[in-house]
């Protein structure tokens, strides 16, 4: 008896099936091994629940006018799946065919994948390692870039998008990963860049390294495009998991809950010896954070960028909650351009996305000088303003310390809307420190002083009494309580139960106009 025709077809398809799943020539296989990085199915498989993985467009190929090759895939694998079983979408680039170049049909099935993460409301992920542009397609290589480019807009503040760089992204092609609300990249084998390093030196004489110039160092560090840094590519993309972990899948879920064992009425005891006896001393944010969150657990955003504010994703009661607190372990803790950059990008992405908001304050003021002038420090440090005023989740900050100035207001004080805000004993809330204020007053009286240096230290102490503490705010309402600092964790704990519930809207508009 013959085999019936569906049998010699599904053969064929299977064959085809195969070959798409075979990457590119052995040669390119091999030099991607060489390097130490990944194929692109290897990267999906690795990220993905086992067996989760659903291709898309498998046997896509280019429609170009005159190729002679024209594999399957084209280059790109696009398809859904799922991370601890929490749906995502993904795109990964296979640098073996055409160097992950991007065409029209590339370009069509990435088009596809985050048109249904945007319908189904799921993460988008794209995992990034390609040469930019198909040279030998032109113009529609631009325009399949400018479809990639409208979609991340839309899908700003709807899903979350992360961008993984695994090698290469220049040229036009780093501006998919700049509108996304992640970018993760690894040491010395991620790179992004406007030009290279050869057209820098033939146009401004600059001579500067591959890494130097578009490395993930560079990146994590100077220019504040790259959010997370690991060692290898398993660990960035452990790390992606890990991320997703405080993530919703989209803008209409409250942030992630998870079981916690870690008691909610739990004292911070060690809170108390935080704080230095000195108030120009330094003391790592950081300790005051992970004694307050759940198990001690905080994931750091920017972690080498924009050091002197701290940002990052923890849990308070089981609950994701993105905490903000001044870093006096750097430069004292002020606001400066790059402090104000990072922490408004990071509270408008929690208020995107319904994860609550905890601020932990000690800042004493706006880094003064000519450079953070010219460079636009108003305009910088309104864009926090702005972010935390434009805030609807649940918002409570703690004052630990130092409160001076405008940097006070702006870091989400009540004035600012603000939900809760409590206060240490050790907390300062002042125009300025005691210092300059005295300096400022009292100037002619301590000029005509018998003994002017005995007569400021008087004035200061008699400032600091009647000034530098919590309880002037307190009596207005500016602050809610003030708090035994090692109950901390408690009275956070049962202000965000309290606030579970919140419903805010903003006033209807088109969209507010953010100083940019």
């Amino acid at each position: 008896m013959a085999d019936h025709p569906l049998r010699e077809r599904l053969d064929e398809l299977n064959k085809r099936k195969e070959e798409a799943r075979h990457a590119g020539p052995e040669r390119a296989v091999q030099r991607q091994h060489d390097k130490g990085k990944m194929l692109a199915r290897e990267r999906i498989d690795y990220l993905l629940d086992p067996g989760s993985f659903h291709e898309l467009d498998m046997l896509a190929r280019s429609r170009a006018e005159g190729a002679t090759e024209r594999p399957y895939t084209d280059g790109v694998i696009t398809g859904w799946g799922t991370v601890e079983g929490r749906k995502v979408f993904v795109f990964a680039q296979d640098f073996t065919v055409f160097g992950g170049a991007l065409g029209e049909v590339f370009a069509e099935k990435i088009h596809k994948v985050m048109d249904m993460a945007l319908k189904v409301g799921a993460p988008m992920i794209g995992l990034n390692d390609g040469a930019g542009a198909r040279i030998q397609e032109g113009v529609v290589s631009l325009d399949a870039y400018g479809g990639i480019f409208h979609r991340n807009v839309r899908s700003s503040g709807v899903i979350p998008q992360i961008s993984v760089i695994l090698g290469p992204c220049a040229g036009g092609a780093v501006y998919s990963p700049a509108m996304t609300d992640f970018i993760f990249m690894v040491r010395e084998k991620s790179h992004m860049f406007i030009t290279g390093p050869d057209v820098v030196k033939s146009v401004t004489g600059e001579e500067v390294t591959l890494e130097e110039l578009g490395g993930a160092g560079s990146h994590a560090s100077k220019s504040g495009v790259a959010t997370f840094v690991s060692e290898s590519e398993e660990q960035v993309l452990d790390d992606v998991k890990y991320l997703l972990s405080f993530l919703p899948q989209n803008n209409l879920e409250e942030a992630p809950l998870v079981d916690s064992e870690d008691d909610p009425d739990r004292l911070c005891p060690e809170l108390l010896e935080v704080i230095p006896a000195a108030s120009n001393q330094p003391y790592d944010m950081k300790k005051v954070i992970g004694s307050v969150v759940d198990d001690g657990e905080f994931f750091e955003y920017f972690p080498s960028w924009g050091r002197n504010i701290v940002c990052g994703f923890a849990r308070v009661d089981g609950r994701a909650v993105g905490v903000v607190g001044n870093q006096p372990m750097v430069l004292a803790g002020v606001l400066d351009i790059e402090a104000s950059e990072k922490a408004a990008r990071f509270v408008r992405t929690c208020d995107a996305f319904n994860i609550p908001l905890l601020t932990f304050v000690d800042v004493p003021g706006f880094l003064p000088g000519v450079d953070q002038e010219y460079g636009g420090i108003i305009r910088h440090g309104a864009k926090l303003l702005y972010a935390y005023c434009e805030a609807t989740v649940p918002r409570i900050q703690v004052i630990v310390r130092k409160a001076y100035g405008g940097a006070y207001v702006v870091m989400d004080s009540k004035s600012v809307g603000s939900d809760l805000s409590f206060a240490w004993p050790s907390a300062e809330l002042a125009v300025m420190g005691p210092q300059g204020a005295v300096e400022i007053i009292n100037r002619r009286e301590i000029t005509e002083a018998a003994d002017p240096v005995a007569r400021k230290a008087e004035l200061v102490d008699e400032y600091t009494e009647r000034f530098a503490n919590p309880y002037i705010a307190a009596e207005r309402g500016y602050v809610d309580d003030v708090i035994d600092p090692s109950e901390t964790r408690r009275k956070v704990v049962a202000g965000f139960r309290l606030l579970a519930s919140k419903r805010e809207e903003l006033p209807r508009r088109k969209h507010g106009n953010m100083p940019l």
